[in-house]
């Protein structure tokens, strides 16, 4: 049994009718006996120390509860104390049941990874319809009571119309009320006022000192292309020439050659 490199890999079931090898038997934790794996349990192997501790569990197909067999009593019989005491086919929807996407036409069962609660609705959805436009999203709730400032106003002054005996607090209330608001409003509108002039004032800054240095630096472009010129005068007529060689030839041509006085 086994082989040359493992003698020992491998055992024989222990049952008489059996013996068959099992290169990974089953040892009972009862009667420490190896047995393969169709004999491995207590019932099959006819375990003399298992002290009726072999549980064994059957789903009914009724109401999907495990029903326990007696190891002493006829399978048959427990069935039949099951179906006429506690099955309850009821309950086999709720076991079996899987929960589904709600949106219109979808049948993708809804598991953790795929599921995604709505944040409007607060309903579970699947990734491919988690937006609200996807599975037509009702919106969030709203608020049955709500707090409003006017309709807190329009409270105290219809309390301050009626006639009671608290009539002259509510309207002194109210009065103080709509002072503060309205010294609030023209706080609110000087404050903006100033802030619009300054921010005038600061671009037409701006505006100025960008003419200024466009000015001035026109005016510079335009020094910069003129050039410097030397004229030279005849001696004799005051002529002007810019080239002293076209003064020279003047000289020679119309006074005889004499640059002298």
């Amino acid at each position: 049994m086994g082989t040359p490199e493992f003698p020992d890999l491998g055992k024989h079931c222990a049952l008489v009718d059996c013996k068959q090898i099992d290169f990974l038997p089953f040892t009972c934790d009862r009667c420490n006996q190896a047995y393969c794996l169709e004999h491995r349990s207590y019932i099959k192997h006819h375990c003399t120390k298992a002290n009726k501790r072999d549980v064994t569990v059957v789903i009914c197909p009724l109401c999907a509860k495990g029903v326990r067999l007696i190891p002493d009593q006829d399978p048959n019989i427990t069935w039949e104390k099951h179906v006429d005491t506690d099955c309850d086919p009821s309950n086999y929807e709720k076991v079996t049941k899987k929960k589904k996407c709600p949106a219109p036409l979808c049948r993708e069962i809804l598991v953790f990874s795929n599921t995604i609660k709505c944040r409007d609705c607060m309903v579970d959805h699947c990734l491919k319809h988690r937006f609200g436009p996807d599975h037509k999203c009702s919106g969030p709730k709203k608020l049955e009571t709500s707090f409003s400032f006017m309709s807190l106003l329009n409270g105290s002054r219809k309390e301050a119309s009626k006639p009671n005996l608290t009539s002259t607090t509510s309207s002194k209330w109210t009065t103080s009320l709509l002072n503060v608001a309205s010294n609030l409003r023209a706080s609110a509108e000087a404050g903006m006022t100033k802030l619009s002039g300054e921010i005038n004032q600061a671009w037409q800054t701006a505006r100025d000192g960008v003419g200024q240095s466009s000015g001035i630096h026109e005016r510079n472009r335009n020094q910069s292309r003129v050039k410097k010129v030397t004229i030279d005068a005849c001696p004799k007529c005051s002529r002007g020439f810019i080239d002293p060689v076209s003064l020279v030839q003047h000289v020679e041509r119309d006074h005889g050659g004499s640059s002298g006085a």
